[in-house]
Formats: structure tokens, sequence, C-alpha cells
């Protein structure tokens, strides 16, 4: 009688599923500390790690962006479409996928910092550089910066190529 269905052994294709999980999830936490790190450069005039730092709230705030972001970037991997069954260093090193992630990057943050311009110059009466003078605030920016990241990162994940 001949065998349906995949020939490698059920523990061994989730294994190899948690593995890629487990990288893709560590490639795109790279990206977020390299985007903040990079948010850091392009908005000099807020001290985003400094400040959060000085405040619990802040610092959860930070946090609980972290979580979200990890939270899409899992569920981006989980859900991104892979073919098992072929090379497996192409099934973890997906090249078009990795691409489309460092594409996302770039794009998202650079969209990110020039949206975040504009609106700070079409809104004179709401100067965006206060968020600097608390905290919580600066908090409550990076929280919003991780999410939106995380959304990219998400959707560069999921994406048919």
């Amino acid at each position: 009688m001949e065998q349906f269905g995949l020939v490698a052994p059920f523990w061994l294709v989730v294994l190899l599923w948690v593995a890629r999980i487990v990288w893709l999830s560590f490639i795109c936490t790279l990206l977020a500390w390299l985007g903040i790190r990079a948010l850091d450069a392009m908005t000099p005039h807020i001290y985003q790690r400094q400040r959060i730092g000085e405040s619990p709230v802040a610092t959860g705030l930070f946090i609980a962006g972290f979580f979200i972001l990890v939270g899409l970037v899992i569920h981006g991997a989980v859900a991104a479409p892979a073919v098992f069954g072929g090379p497996l260093l192409q099934y973890f090193f997906d090249f078009r996928r990795l691409g489309l992630l460092a594409v996302s990057f770039v794009v998202s943050l650079l969209i990110g910092i020039a949206l975040f311009y504009i609106v700070d110059k079409l809104t004179p009466r709401i100067p965006f550089a206060s968020i600097n003078d608390t905290p919580v605030a600066v908090g409550i920016y990076v929280f919003g910066y991780l999410v939106f990241f995380g959304l990219i990162l998400h959707a560069a994940l999921v994406t048919p190529l």
C-alpha cells in the first residue's frame, strides 16, 4: 500500500517548524532592536532609551510594546507560508522572505520617521518634541513604534511570495 502524507515523522516536522519560528523571531527581534537604535539616531531630540528607564510606567509600556511586537512576529512566523520537503537550509534561510523583512524594515522606518516629521510640521500647536518632557510620554511613543513595527514585520512574514 502506498504511503499518504509526509515521509518524515510528525515529531520531526514539528521540531523543524518550532526551530523556524524561533529563527524568524530572533531575526525580527534583532530588526526591532536596530529599529529602536535607528529611531534614536533619527530623532535625536527625543532620548528614548534614557527617558524610559526613569519611570516604571514608561518601562512597562516599553515592555508591553515589545511583547505585542513579539506576539505579532511569532504569529507571522507561524502563519508564514513555507514548503516542507525541500532542502532543509532553504526552509530556514528563505532569502526572499528575509529580503522582504529587510526591505520592510527600511521602508517602514523611513516612512514612519517621515510621517512623524510631516505631521509635526502640519500641527504646529502640538509640539511633538515635548514628549521628551516626561518618561511616560516617551514610553507611549516607543510603545506605538513597536506596535507599528510589529505590524509591518507581521505583514512581511505572512505575505505569499
